[in-house]
This record gives C-alpha cells, sequence and structure tokens, in this order.
C-alpha cells in the first residue's frame, strides 16, 4: 500500500497561479456557434497570456497584439493615435477580461514557420520601439487614445530570441547582442516610466547557457527584471522541477533574489521528431491530463511564481483543454478547473506522497481539497493502490471524491459522511493516468 498524508493544519503558503494559459475564449459567432466562453470563465483561469494571438481568426489574427499589428508603419509617429490600429486587440483584451482573466501582454511578434519571415527582424530603431510599447501599454492602463484603464500588470518583452532551427530562427532573426541592446533599452524604458508595473521576459526557449547569458548579462548592464519567463516541453515531471530549481539558483546568484519566475509556455511533449504526433495524442487525452496535474502539484511546492498552459487558441494543435471541432471541454480542463478550486480555497498545505503519484492540496480553514494524479511516461505502468489519509476532520463533512479517466470526465465515484472524526482516509486503487479531486466540505 502506497501512503499519501495530507496536513491541513499545516498550511505552506498560498496556492500560486499554476493554472494561468495562453490565449483567451472563443465567443460564438453570429452564424457558427461554437464558443467555449463559458466553460472558459467557469474554470477560472487566472491569467492569458498573449501570445502567438495572430495566428488565431477567432481572436482577430492578423491584426491582433504583435507590435507590427498594432503599429503597421513603423515610420509613423508613434506619439499619433492615428498610427495605432487597436480595434480587434482591444476585442480580445475585453474577452478575456471578460471571462474573469487577467491579461499578461507579450509585447513582441507571433512565431514565423514559413519560410520567409516577415516581422521576426530586429526593429529598425530600438528606442522607437520601446516608446511603441510605452503607448500601447498607456492605452490600456491610462487611457491614451480612447483607451481603457485595464490595469495590466504583466508586460513581456519578446518572445524565444534563443530560438534555432535548422540555423533559421522562426522568433528572432538578429544576433543574441542585438537582443540584448532591445531588452535593456525597452525595459529601462517601460520601468522608467511605469515603476508599478512588472516588465519582464524574455520568454526563453529553456537552453541552460542562453538564459545563463542573458540573466549575467542584463545584471551586468543594471537592468531590471521584474520577471524571468522561460519555457520547457518536456514528458517528465521531476525534469520540470529540476529545470525550476536551475532557474530559480540562476537568478539568485545573479542577485535577482526579488525576480519571479514564470514558465510561461509547457505541455506533454515526449519528443519533437518520431515522437511528435504520439505527443499530441497525448496532450488531448488522459495522459496529458494526468501530465498537466503532476506539474502543477509539483511546481505547486517548488521556487516557481506561475505555470501559463500552452495553448488555449481554438484550432491550435497544443490545446489539450477545448476539442477542436464543438469547443467542449477535453479531459485537462477537469485538472485546471479543479487546481481553480484549490486556489478558491487560498492556502496550500504539506503534502507527503509516493513515487508517482502527485499530490497538492488546500484549505480556508474549513473547507478542504485535495488534487491527486498517478503518472507515468511508462504507459505500461502498472496501477498504484493508495490510501490516502488526512487529519483536521472535527466536525460534520461530506467527502466526494471525483475522478478523470479514460472513460470519464470528473465523474462523482465516491460521496461519505464522516462525522466528529479528528482524521479520514480513502483507500483506491489509482490506473495510470487517473486524475482524482477530493472535496471535503463542512457540513452546518
Amino acid at each position: 500500500m502506497n501512503t499519501i498524508k495530507v496536513d491541513f493544519s499545516n498550511t505552506v503558503g498560498a496556492i500560486k497561479p499554476m493554472n494561468a494559459v495562453n490565449n483567451g475564449p472563443k465567443s460564438k459567432a453570429a452564424v457558427q456557434t461554437r464558443g467555449n466562453f463559458e466553460s472558459y470563465k467557469e474554470a477560472r483561469f487566472p491569467y492569458a497570456r498573449t501570445h502567438d494571438s495572430d495566428d488565431s481568426t477567432a481572436y482577430g489574427g492578423p491584426h491582433v497584439v504583435d507590435i507590427y499589428r498594432v503599429f503597421p508603419d513603423f515610420d509613423a509617429d508613434p506619439e499619433l493615435p492615428e498610427s495605432y490600429d487597436f480595434f480587434l486587440t482591444d476585442r480580445y483584451l475585453q474577452n478575456i477580461m471578460d471571462a474573469g482573466t487577467k491579461v499578461f501582454y507579450r509585447l513582441g511578434q507571433t512565431i514565423e514557420h514559413a519560410p520567409k519571415k516577415y516581422y521576426i527582424h530586429p526593429p529598425k530603431d530600438f528606442k522607437k520601439w520601446a516608446v511603441i510599447c510605452e503607448h500601447i501599454i498607456r492605452h490600456y492602463n491610462e487611457g491614451w487614445a480612447d483607451g481603457f484603464h485595464h490595469n495590466i500588470e504583466y508586460w513581456e518583452i519578446w518572445n524565444e530570441p534563443d530560438l534555432q532551427q535548422d540555423n533559421n530562427s522562426p522568433t528572432w532573426s538578429g544576433t543574441k547582442e542585438q537582443f540584448f541592446d532591445l531588452y535593456e533599452i525597452t525595459a529601462n524604458h517601460l520601468k522608467g516610466l511605469f515603476p508599478n508595473l512588472k516588465i519582464g521576459g524574455p520568454a526563453a526557449v529553456g537552453a541552460r547557457q542562453y538564459m545563463m547569458e542573458f540573466i549575467n548579462e542584463m545584471k551586468k548592464r543594471n537592468v531590471p527584471l521584474d520577471f524571468f519567463s522561460w519555457h520547457e516541453y518536456n514528458c517528465k515531471v521531476e525534469t520540470v522541477v529540476d529545470r525550476v530549481n536551475f532557474v530559480r539558483s540562476m537568478l539568485d546568484e545573479a542577485g535577482y533574489e526579488k525576480t519571479e519566475s514564470i514558465l510561461n509556455e509547457w505541455a506533454y511533449i515526449k519528443g519533437w521528431g518520431k515522437s511528435f504526433v504520439y505527443s499530441l495524442r497525448a496532450i488531448n487525452g488522459i495522459k496529458g491530463a494526468s501530465y498537466v496535474t503532476g506539474v502543477m502539484a509539483a511546481c505547486q511546492y517548488a521556487p516557481l511564481d506561475m505555470l501559463m498552459y500552452y495553448d488555449l487558441s481554438p484550432g491550435a494543435i497544443f490545446n489539450g483543454v477545448f476539442e477542436l471541432l464543438s469547443q467542449e471541454p477535453l479531459k485537462t480542463y477537469y485538472s485546471l478547473y479543479w487546481f481553480a478550486n484549490l486556489a478558491d480555497l487560498g492556502n496550500a498545505v504539506s503534502v507527503e506522497s509516493c513515487e508517482n503519484v502527485y499530490c497538492v492540496a488546500a484549505t480556508d480553514g474549513a473547507h478542504h481539497g485535495i488534487l491527486l494524479t498517478h503518472y507515468n511516461d511508462d504507459d505500461a505502468a502498472e496501477p498504484k493502490k493508495v490510501e490516502l489519509s488526512w487529519n483536521e476532520m472535527k466536525g460534520k463533512y461530506k467527502i466526494t471524491v471525483y475522478r478523470t479517466d479514460a472513460g470519464n470526465d470528473a465523474a462523482v465515484i465516491t460521496e461519505m459522511i464522516v462525522n466528529g472524526a479528528e482524521s479520514a482516509e480513502w483507500h483506491a486503487t489509482l490506473k495510470l493516468y487517473d486524475v482524482c479531486y477530493v472535496d471535503i466540505a463542512p457540513i452546518e
């Protein structure tokens, strides 16, 4: 028997935004009525990053978010409102916020996979590019150019400047030194004007050498770094946690102890070659849901400030949350939804788990929740018999256990009433990739 112990009397900090995402909901069209707005809203995603939004016509692509979309003529005057085209981006951001999700705005360009690149080149004038970014912020936070007061806090400079594919980058055609210059100029300009906002980046691919060079160079140049964003596509939870620890130690050693570490692109990927199609199938099924649950659970207790799942764009091949044709929830949706339940409770509590069972739990002092999964990248791994026990059960409680597996979505598998016990337990056999949520609600 494998034992999992949850101590609701031992809080270990707030539940962190491990269930943030990339991109927003799809509203229903006038004729084509598919949409996921209500399901998106019910999931209570804390943040949505606006990267690759330009690829989706559902959001207004190719006329949203990217600098060269919002400011289409780089030779225009950045001080004039008529130089900007905010219309569709306004609608897109409003849709995200109407769903109760905060915007995490990526300043830069959508990835370009085509052989010819149009917009991922270094700007002709780095300072002017920074001034354009300034006015985008003013439009959304200060009402400039018939704008808004959205109070968008996170502003990310560029995306994956270190990505190389056959010596032909789809994200940054310039040199490493050119990007360092662009980042320095933009970060200093924006932070000088908006000291209360969080300015960061660069959404690095995740190569250790580049990340170290970027961080050390920014420190050498005395550049502010409110958050460091980076990416990690993997199939092993432990590998993700190892990278989380490495990034935190790297930031601390460079003197960026207060800089947030944000993993803002991640999903199950076994490999980019022969295993890629297998990976996409996993993303859209129960294995992907289990992996997402395991990573969220492990990273809640690791030195990471935010996770942002990639990607919720309608039709995106990495979208394991909403089905392509119907926009109905897939299995990973329920894992993210249940993590939001933990966030609503507020306080994470200590957990002792066992090998390949990942668990996270939370409490508000009276109402408790536990999210767990049996994950192993080996598809032939055997089921696990587990004993889940917890304390702080004085009074009368209703315990409901939900499970998502290959054949069920958030199905109720156990309901029981506990009255007057100081502790309780649940025995179960977890099949590989089972995801379970235990709701422990007080009864008045």
